[in-house]
């Protein structure tokens, strides 16, 4: 139930503190009011929305890594390792491991349009020896 209340707030705290970003203005904004266009930051009062802005983001953003902290110690604390001493229902059994090395003439496979390899002499006869 927590981890759902924090999933919903961490995605709205996320849209918030995109929507803020991209509300500020740059550094160079303020050049325009030299010229005679300050009267566009009368909104927020007369020193403008920089200070504000940038305290809602400050806010935002803490709350945003508070947030997914929290999100990662319920994520790692939701599976616990299970010791092999603690499920003593069934016991494991190993098969014993071949150590036995396969020869290339006898239980390989030949996938070669070559005649397999003989394994005895006394298989060889005169007349199969080409000349």
């Amino acid at each position: 139930m927590l981890e759902q209340v924090l999933s919903v707030g961490y995605l709205v705290v996320a849209l918030l503190l995109i929507g803020f970003v991209l509300i500020q203005q740059g550094k160079g904004a303020g050049m325009g009011a030299s010229f005679g266009a300050g009267g566009s930051n009368t909104v927020f009062g007369s020193s403008g929305s920089g200070n504000f802005m940038t305290k809602i983001t400050a806010i935002l953003a803490t709350c945003f890594f508070v947030i997914s902290l929290l999100l990662g110690t319920i994520a790692a604390n939701k599976h616990e390792n299970v010791d092999e001493f603690d499920n003593l229902e069934v016991p494991v059994v190993e098969e014993p491991v071949s150590t036995e090395i396969p020869t290339l003439a006898t239980e390989l496979p030949v996938a070669s349009d070559l005649p397999a390899p003989v394994v005895n002499e006394e298989e060889v006869k005169e007349d199969d020896v080409p000349n």
